[in-house]
């Protein structure tokens, strides 16, 4: 039997179906699809604007990888006239992170990107390395997962952009859609499927991939021979989210719509209105004045547990020190401040 011919340009011979639609095109009309995709979900979102500074978040793995070569393509094809910008946080774990930033380093020449990689160490004294050996394997996603949205915040800031865009994938949304359903965590699922997010004090973050399944990256990133880092974090395996990736995986298999299925019922929840207003305003932290829902943001209460008995600093000194030699921030800028007590030490600037 003949190859099957491609559904869209009816020339070329078919090498892939797709997860998404279950079409069978060639690797040309899949590259242009995935790609009018995303663009389609940028523009209808209204995501950026001419001159915006974007930082897209990069690890080195299939998402973030591909999110740069996209962004690097869409921003020539359609002249969106952004600039782009990696930005990398180094979690501090040894045998993954440390060999991951060199496929984000080797990206910055590829994809010819300014790149800024900033620490937990630098930030908070703290690797995920010396979080686990202290308190285990268990719960230690809780810890990274706080850290590094913080921290993409602050370099973020370094970099005077106006905008951060992170790989999060169709999966990944319908996964947390579960996790807040099983968890019962209403607040957070009236704003999980939200395409872009931004609080008062914060910088604008979206997620360009929405609605692009994770089968679909993987395949665009092999055919495209994108050089990526394919190694799963050694501290992930034991992490809840993995209870319903498993189970999503399940209901994929059974009906491939199930994630794009999930994630428009996740959109059409309504939180009540009694709910809204039972859920805590938002404030600055005393201690680093970041956002945050409390005195304490979670950032500095996981450090406060870490900590205790030790020196209280949400921000380590060498931290302080280091941005204090990278000179005075502009002043048209509001401050995301740095502190190491209850007393304000540095500002580092984010635009406004």
């Amino acid at each position: 039997m003949a190859p099957a011919s491609c559904a869209l340009c009816k020339m070329s011979k078919a090498i892939l179906k797709r997860p998404k639609t279950g079409q069978q095109i060639c690797k040309d009309c899949f590259f242009y699809v995935f790609e009018t995709e995303v663009h389609h979900t940028i523009t209808t979102a209204k995501l950026f604007k001419q001159g915006d500074k974007v930082a897209i978040g990069a690890s080195g793995g299939k998402d973030s990888t591909v999110l740069a070569h996209v962004m690097k393509t869409l921003n020539d094809r359609y002249q969106y006239g952004l600039e782009l910008f990696l930005l990398s946080i180094d979690e501090g774990i040894t045998g993954y992170r440390d060999d991951s930033l060199e496929t984000v380093k080797r990206n910055q020449q590829q994809y010819d990107m300014p790149l800024k990689i900033l620490s937990y160490d630098e930030l908070y004294g703290w690797t995920m390395d010396a979080i686990v050996s202290q308190i285990g394997k268990k719960n230690n996603c809780t810890f990274c997962g706080v850290f590094r949205r913080q921290a993409l915040d602050r370099g973020a800031a370094m970099l005077d952009v106006d905008h951060i865009v992170t790989g999060h994938n169709a999966d990944d949304i319908a996964e947390t859609v579960l996790m807040n359903i099983m968890r019962g965590d209403i607040a957070r699922l009236g704003r999980c499927t939200m395409i872009c997010t931004q609080g008062e004090d914060t910088i604008k973050r979206s997620k360009p991939f929405k609605y692009a399944y994770e089968k679909e990256i993987v395949m665009y990133a092999y055919f495209k021979k994108l050089d990526y880092f394919s190694t799963e974090c050694i501290y992930s395996p034991d992490a809840y989210r993995g209870h319903a990736r498993a189970f999503l995986k399940d209901l994929e298999a059974a009906r491939p719509s199930a994630i794009i299925d999930i994630i428009h019922s996740g959109e059409a929840f309504e939180v009540r209105e009694e709910v809204k207003a039972a859920q805590k305003t938002q404030q600055t932290c005393i201690r680093c004045g970041y956002m945050s829902s409390n005195e304490l943001c979670k950032a500095c209460t996981l450090l406060e547990g870490l900590e205790r008995g030790m020196a209280n600093s949400a921000i380590t000194e060498r931290a302080r020190k280091k941005m204090e030699a990278s000179g005075p921030a502009p002043n048209n800028m509001r401050s995301i401040p740095f502190f190491q007590s209850s007393q304000p030490i540095l500002a580092v600037e984010a635009p406004s």
